[in-house]
């Protein structure tokens, strides 16, 4: 086991499962497949598989999108990276192909696929018509197709084994602004359930809900104000669709007050879903959500950073909602 950063993570993941899958493809454009991390060897997809697995393509995400659905098809499995400024490029083939064929052929079609998109935009210094404010609500809204949004190194790479494994399409969120955490990873391959969301902070108060991008300025918070003696209980949704219904419940049971907490817009965010589940499930509960404004994100760093949900942000929606 060693520490390993979010990318070279999930790049573990697949080297190891086109090791063992020789019709196993990868499709990229603009972001090579190459990892590196302190002590440990440097992962390089195309070189160690050659140009006719790893395709390195021109800049054309519906062709991406369309290639790896049509591999899955043909019976390979297929990952895909699509960088940020083509992740909403790609959704007609998702939405009105790949979460459909399998009901369209009666059950018999199976597509291994993966599709990972870049949230890049969700950190300042890109302007709007590259911001990733969106995604994750497209995505999970989309039957047939699972969404998954890790927020850690290790789940990166379970999920990303359960992803191709999976014989339905995945869509893979990967929140740019984490591709610095470190954290140590077993170096054997392992799975991570796509259904199942993870209790970061166990607690009473109440429930802050988040994933992605979200959860380090949820877990900073949960620590300031567990040293203003509130007992927060976190949870990391990990998966966005099909969402973890029974462990939401479970906690707000407990605390009847729940807090959700998005990089999102605003509107119908992550967060609108749990709190409606939820809603559904437990009487007297308290709700309150925190997410970015209905706005597209400005182009100015300062303006950007005042309107992104931050940890000083969910610390005072936390002590309200309390009282």
């Amino acid at each position: 086991m060693a520490k390993k950063s979010w990318m070279y993570s999930v790049l573990e993941a697949v080297q190891y499962e086109m090791r063992a899958d020789k019709n196993m493809v990868w499709f990229f454009e603009l972001t090579p497949p190459v990892a590196a991390t302190p002590g440990k060897p440097v992962i390089n997809l195309e070189k160690e598989f050659g140009r006719n697995r790893v395709v390195n393509t021109g800049i054309d995400e519906m062709w991406m999108a369309a290639a790896t659905l049509g591999a899955g098809l043909a019976g390979s499995k297929a990952v895909t990276y699509i960088p940020y400024q083509g992740n909403c490029m790609c959704f007609q083939i998702i939405q009105n192909h790949a979460g459909k064929l399998r009901s369209m052929t009666g059950g018999v079609a199976s597509m291994p696929i993966v599709y990972i998109l870049e949230m890049t935009g969700q950190t300042p210094g890109f302007g709007g018509q590259h911001s990733d404010y969106e995604i994750d609500s497209y995505y999970m809204h989309i039957p047939g197709v699972k969404t998954v949004i890790p927020s850690t190194p290790a789940d990166a790479k379970g999920m990303m084994v359960s992803a191709i494994r999976d014989p339905d399409p995945v869509v893979y969120l990967y929140p740019a602004g984490l591709r610095e955490l470190m954290e140590e990873v077993p170096d054997d391959q392992y799975s991570t359930p796509l259904d199942k969301a993870a209790v970061r902070v166990v607690g009473s108060d109440i429930t802050i809900v988040s994933s992605g991008g979200g959860m380090p300025d949820v877990l900073d918070a949960a620590e300031q104000l567990k040293a203003q003696g509130m007992k927060p209980e976190v949870i990391d949704l990990r998966c966005l669709k099909p969402m973890d219904t029974d462990t939401l419940v479970r906690s707000v049971q407990k605390t009847k007050r729940l807090l959700t907490v998005d990089q999102s817009y605003y509107t119908l965010c992550p967060g609108a879903e749990v709190i409606a589940r939820v809603a559904e499930n437990v009487d007297g509960a308290r709700f309150k959500r925190v997410a970015f404004p209905d706005s597209a994100p400005p182009a100015s760093p300062e303006m950007f950073l005042w309107m992104r949900p931050n940890a000083g942000h969910v610390v005072a929606a936390a002590k309200k909602l309390v009282g």
